[in-house]
Formats: C-alpha cells, sequence, structure tokens
C-alpha cells in the first residue's frame, strides 16, 4: 500500500514536481514489499511445510467443529434411510421397489454405520479432537502448577480497585500474612513477595477447573468415541422374525440378517433360546390418535442355556430379554397369514404362515408364496388387511391395524419360479417374468379357491402373528456412559466455576507513607470478582477509595 503523502504538497515549496521526482518519493515512502527480480529468491515450504500445515489445520478446534457436524449429518441419514442392521426387511423391500435404491445401498446408505465414509470422518474427527486436547492438556498442567502472575505495576487500572487504611501498629508484612491466610482459607492459590522495605505482594487466582472442565468435555467424547469404536469391533447385532409358536436359537445361522465387529468371536455367543408363544398388541379406538399403538408384548419361554429349565418372560419395548450381555429387544411386529396349497391331485404341496410386510401404520401387508414342488410351480402375491375395507378408487386396504375383518387377496401365478437357475432370490419377492397370472381371488378364513384351469385349490386357514427382535451386545456401552457422565460434569464445571485474580500490593514511598492496595479482575466475561474484593479489603482495613471499572482488563 503507498503512503498517501507522496500526494502532498512538497515542503521545500516545489508543488507537486515534476514525474520522476513524484516516483521516487512514492518508491521510498512506499509500504509495499520491493519486488524481487530473482525468481530463485522464491522458495516453497517443502513437504515437511505442507505435512506440518496439514497438522495444524486438522487438529485447529474449527476443524473440529466442522467433522463433529459432518458426523452429526452423516448420523441422520441413518434416521431417514431403513438400515440393514435393525430393519433388514425394509432395506430389502426398498431396494426391491425403488429405481435409487442399488445406487443408495452402493455408497453404503443402508448401512451408513459401517460405510467407509462415515468411518472416514470418524477417524478424522478422533485424530482432531486428540490433536487439539492432548496438547492443551499439558499446557494446563503446567499453569496449574506454575505460580499465580505477579501483581501489575498499575493496580488502579484493573477493574476492581481498592486503597485500604490499615490499622497504624499494623506491619506490612503483617498486612501481607492475614491477606494470605484469608485467601488460603478461600481456597486460593497464593504467592506471596516479603515486604523489603518498599513493597511487597501477594498474588492469588481461582477458578481453573474452568479449563479443568472444559477439557474433560473434551477428552469425554475421545472416549465416547473409543467406547463406540469398541463395542463396534467386538459387539454384534442381528435381527430376527419369530412367528407365534416358531423359536430363535442365539447362533448366527438363525439371523436373518447378523453385522458382527471386526474382532466379534462367534464363539462367545450366549448359547440360549426362546419360544414366541403369542404376541400382544393393543390400539386406540377412536378419538384424534385412532388406531395408535398403546402397548406391545411377547410372551416367551426362555432357555438360557442348554439343559436348563425354561422360564416364562414377558418382552416389551423398554424391556429387552437379558442374557449374558447379549440383549434381545423387541422392534416390530406383523402378521403371517397360514395358506394351505394343493396341487390337481389334491396333495398338499404348501402348508405355512407366510410373514407379510406392513406397508402403512393400519398394517396393510404385502407377501408371496412359493410352490415350487408342483407342475408347473405356483406363485401367490398377495395383500392382507387387517381390517379389510374396499375403496372404489384406491381399491383394498386396511383401516385399522388390528384384526377385527381380516382377508387376503391373492393373485395366482404358474410357470417358472426361476429358482432352479441358482441365483439367490428374496422371499419377499416374486419373479413372475417366465409365469402366467391365471386370476386373482378375495379369501377370507376358512374359505377355499379353486384355482382357474384345474391347477389346484388354495386355502386361507387364518392367521398369527409375528414380532421381530433386535438381538446385540455392545461391550462399550459402559465405557459410554462413562464418559457421558464425564462430559457432563465437566460442561458443568466450564459453565459455573469463574477464572478470577486477585493482588494485595503493600509499598511504603519516600515520605514513610504506606499504601495497602487490593485490585482483581475476572477472565469470565459478565461475571465480576467486586464482592470477593470488598470481603477481603474488609479483613484489612477500612477501604478509603474505591474504583470499580466498566470493562475487564
Amino acid at each position: 500500500m503507498t503512503d498517501v503523502r507522496a500526494d502532498m504538497p512538497r515542503p521545500d515549496g516545489g508543488g507537486e514536481g515534476s514525474g520522476d521526482d513524484r516516483v521516487d518519493d512514492v518508491q521510498k515512502m512506499s509500504t509495499a514489499p520491493s519486488q524481487v527480480d530473482d525468481a530463485s529468491a522464491v522458495v516453497g515450504i517443502g513437504v515437511v511445510g505442507w505435512l506440518r500445515w496439514a497438522w495444524r489445520t486438522l487438529t485447529s478446534m474449527r476443524t473440529a467443529l466442522i467433522l463433529l457436524f459432518l458426523l452429526a449429518v452423516a448420523s441422520s441419514v441413518g434416521s431417514f434411510f431403513p438400515q440393514r442392521g435393525s430393519n433388514p426387511i425394509r432395506v430389502t423391500d426398498y431396494i426391491a421397489n425403488d429405481p435409487k435404491g442399488k445406487l443408495l445401498d452402493r455408497f453404503g446408505i443402508f448401512d451408513v454405520f459401517a460405510s467407509p465414509w462415515f468411518a472416514a470422518i470418524y477417524l478424522l474427527l478422533f485424530v482432531s479432537l486428540a490433536g487439539c486436547v492432548l496438547p492443551r492438556s499439558r499446557q494446563h498442567w503446567r499453569a496449574v502448577r506454575s505460580r499465580p502472575p505477579s501483581a501489575p505495576r498499575n493496580l488502579t487500572r484493573l477493574p476492581e480497585h481498592r486503597v485500604i487504611d490499615a490499622p497504624e501498629d499494623t506491619a506490612p508484612q503483617s498486612t501481607l500474612d492475614s491477606a494470605e491466610t484469608w485467601l488460603r482459607g478461600a481456597r486460593w492459590r497464593v504467592d506471596t513477595t516479603t515486604y523489603d522495605g518498599r513493597t511487597g505482594s501477594v498474588a492469588a487466582e481461582k477458578g481453573y477447573s474452568r479449563e479443568t472442565g472444559n477439557l474433560l468435555f473434551h477428552v469425554a467424547l475421545l472416549g465416547m468415541l473409543l467406547a463406540i469404536a469398541y463395542g463396534s469391533l467386538y459387539g454384534f447385532k442381528g435381527t430376527v422374525i419369530v412367528r407365534e409358536g416358531s423359536s430363535f436359537a442365539d447362533s448366527r445361522s438363525q439371523f436373518d440378517s447378523f453385522n458382527p465387529g471386526a474382532a466379534f468371536d462367534p464363539e462367545s455367543l450366549p448359547p440360549f433360546s426362546f419360544t414366541l408363544n403369542a404376541f400382544h398388541a393393543d390400539y386406540q379406538r377412536g378419538g384424534a390418535q385412532n388406531g395408535a399403538a398403546r402397548e406391545f408384548s411377547a410372551d416367551v419361554t426362555v432357555v438360557r442355556a442348554p439343559g436348563a429349565t425354561p422360564t416364562k418372560q414377558t418382552i416389551q419395548v423398554n424391556d429387552p430379554l437379558v442374557i449374558g450381555g447379549v440383549k434381545a429387544f423387541l422392534v416390530g411386529h406383523g402378521y403371517a397369514p397360514t395358506i394351505t396349497i394343493k396341487d390337481a391331485t389334491g396333495a398338499v404341496v404348501f402348508h405355512d404362515s407366510v410373514v407379510f410386510l406392513p406397508q402403512d401404520g393400519n398394517f396393510t401387508s404385502t407377501g408371496v408364496v412359493k410352490a415350487p414342488d408342483t407342475v408347473p410351480q405356483i406363485g401367490l402375491q398377495g395383500i392382507f388387511l387387517p381390517t379389510t375395507s374396499i375403496d372404489p378408487v384406491t381399491g383394498p386396504t386396511s383401516t385399522f391395524p388390528a384384526p377385527d375383518f381380516p382377508e387376503v387377496f391373492i393373485g395366482a401365478f404358474v410357470g417358472d419360479l426361476g429358482l432352479d437357475a441358482g441365483r439367490p432370490q428374496s422371499v419377499y419377492k416374486l419373479d413372475t417374468s417366465k409365469m402366467t397370472r391365471i386370476g386373482k381371488e378375495q379369501l377370507a378364513a376358512g374359505q377355499v379357491w379353486e384355482l382357474p384351469g384345474g391347477h389346484g385349490t388354495v386355502t386361507l386357514d387364518g392367521y398369527v402373528q409375528w414380532a421381530s427382535f433386535s438381538v446385540a451386545r455392545d461391550p462399550g456401552k459402559e465405557l459410554a456412559l462413562l464418559a457421558a457422565l464425564v462430559a457432563i460434569s465437566g460442561l458443568s464445571l466450564s459453565l459455573l466455576v469463574r477464572r478470577r485474580r486477585i493482588w494485595v500490593r503493600v509499598s511504603t514511598d519516600d515520605m514513610g507513607v504506606t499504601v495497602v492496595e487490593v485490585a482483581g479482575l475476572t477472565r469470565s466475561e459478565h461475571t465480576s470478582v467486586a464482592e470477593e474484593v470488598d470481603e477481603l479489603a474488609g479483613s484489612l482495613g477500612t477501604t478509603v477509595s474505591r474504583t470499580t471499572a466498566s470493562l475487564d482488563v
């Protein structure tokens, strides 16, 4: 930037002067760096410099806050899309029915917390916090062990300043000793400079726990990240659907989906099992919240170890089954219509309760049935309605989640189910590319449908309910709880504790007049140390001068 005085009249009366003179003046008075013609004088920071810059940027508080925000955004993705770890059925249905499903799955949207991009944010946040907090902790430790700063030269410029009229028979050193005793009694950190005939002082500081609390909060965040990582490495999470009357054994092959940690040992699974005896659901009838769920519970018979005596237990939403550190949570339910298919000869080729997946809050549910042992093979696509209603525009739908008028609407297909091709198929989807539709029917419990073309019969025998359970073990939850408690404690300290300093100075001038001063300041905004300064001044004598600044120094 060029100094504006270059365009002012010259002091020798020469006016603005010639163009050359003005250029010389500008060059002499300019504050801009001179141009370097030698290009070789420009030196880069090198690889080490770039690495140092990258480390400082990563470990800055701004970067940590940005990464924390990105982690929150990434975690919220898991709440907008179904996750394999908690609801694999909805994930399968989403991928099958949404054109964007496969693309989203490729980017790990349905398994956010195990995706590489989430792990990258997680690890960068951990390194950023560690690189930020650990050096600050060392600095704080040195500050706590250091002496309080000595008194400033001019105490009158501090926010709170008092001049004390001490008793005439009180020696200067005695005044300093009294101030030290009062401050130590109030749990201040104190450092005293002995009176040398002209001056002596007491320096005191209090409120280091404010910074301690701040560091504890950030260390607790590191502990939380470690707890999550430990639980992810050594824990597991699986889901399973169990129909009424069916059983589940805690082995890997029994799960519908199973997500173990990288260091998980399958032999650590406790060998328990349970049978779902009955599932109970209660819904509100009438009012603004008609159909809202009021109670879910699953009555089970549990065998906690091979050969152990079976015991009965009720699993509810917030009351899981707990065995050996493994918890089985009740997370969902639905209906499974019981269907019997007979071929043209009258032989039973299929008889089972088939899980249908809910599509709305009133449990309009869809499912498929496959009978590969007939010639030709038979496939059914169905809609189960707990409380049936047929709308002239939208068609059949359920108007209430409870099974008040249960019916099933079935479409029948014959042909090749595609099961012999060796490609895995979803049990909730029917491949009709090589099949022919032969008809559709509406069935209530006990009704029989004669399939067109003499292909046999389909009977709706009734229904059972099913419940889905999330079975998981998280060995890091205790550490996470401890980290949360430490974080709350640290945050409370950083918000409630005030960092403040007080000085007492006794000085004697050349005339032999002794002056006692008390001054203080606080390092926190919107707080004051005036009350403590007044109490200390009152213990030393009578205040004869009082100064209170409007701003902290």
